[in-house]
């Protein structure tokens, strides 16, 4: 029985790649902000007997002490950890700060993931085949690391501050694989695609309009989580890779500049240490 890890997992492709390997016999543990959605998920996971092998632990994860608390609870509970699959992130129509001075959906979408996949390296080594898979945007042409205001104070826009998220996660899957090669854990980096999922997101009435036109024409999500678990299932043998749906993507893109990616990791350092 694997342990599988799924930050943002009581809602979306999350939820269902939790539902999908409960019913498979493995122990899933869910970490997510909603209480609500965390207890309906254990009550499904129950009703199809699948209730001891699941855990939902509660966390705000735009918030860093928080995913220090729950790194810390993970290593507790569970010594091994197979695979961490990451795929919180929320779209705020306004600029947002957390209580630490970070920017939401930077905070959110970055470095929480920043901070689980270098936290849990311990765990996961300890298993057959250890992987993490990043769900975000790999190679997208849109956005750009905004070095000199990575909090978009001076200039938020909704777009642009998840646009930055997507270049940030590509950065992190290669400074992660820099760091760790004489290690056997596997990163991919994945667009699962146009997929009618939840799109967690306060939006304006234009951009909500937007959302239900996506949600009708996108994939259904037990669809959208199909290359997703084959990653996990049968991760592969590079360091790192990165993929649209199913087909690879090539790390020559400039998105996966590695020099950037030593400079983003020093930066998250710096900010991590304030």
């Amino acid at each position: 029985m694997r342990t599988i890890v799924i930050q943002g997992g009581t809602d979306g492709m999350g939820r269902a790649l939790a539902l999908d390997y409960l019913r498979r016999g493995e122990q899933v543990v869910i970490v997510g902000r909603n209480a609500e959605k965390g207890q309906a998920l254990l009550e499904t996971a129950r009703e199809t007997g699948a209730g001891d092998r699941a855990a939902f632990l509660r966390a705000d994860l735009s918030l860093v002490a928080e995913n220090e608390r729950i790194l810390g609870e993970i290593k507790d509970r569970f010594p091994v950890v197979d695979a961490l699959v990451l795929c919180a992130r929320h779209y705020s129509s306004i600029r947002r700060e957390t209580s630490e001075g970070f920017e939401r959906t930077f905070a959110l979408f970055y470095l929480s993931r920043f901070l689980l996949s270098h936290g849990l390296v311990g765990e996961l080594e300890k298993a057959e085949h250890p992987v993490i898979v990043n769900v975000a945007g790999p190679g997208t042409p849109m956005g750009r690391v905004h070095w000199d205001d990575f909090n978009l104070a001076r200039d938020y826009d909704p777009l642009e501050a998840l646009n930055q998220g997507g270049k940030t996660n590509d950065l992190l899957g290669v400074s992660f694989a820099e760091r760790h090669a004489a290690g056997r854990i596997r990163y991919v980096l994945i667009n699962p695609g146009s997929v009618s999922t939840s799109f967690s997101g306060d939006y304006d009435p234009a951009t909500a309009a937007q959302i239900e036109m996506m949600k009708k024409f996108g994939k259904p999500v037990e669809q959208g989580i199909v290359p997703i678990a084959a990653l996990v299932d049968s991760p592969p043998a590079e360091s790192l890779t990165a993929f649209m749906e199913a087909e690879p993507l090539s790390l020559r893109h400039r998105s996966f500049d590695r020099d950037d990616a030593a400079r983003l990791h020093a930066a998250t350092e710096k900010m991590l240490a304030r």
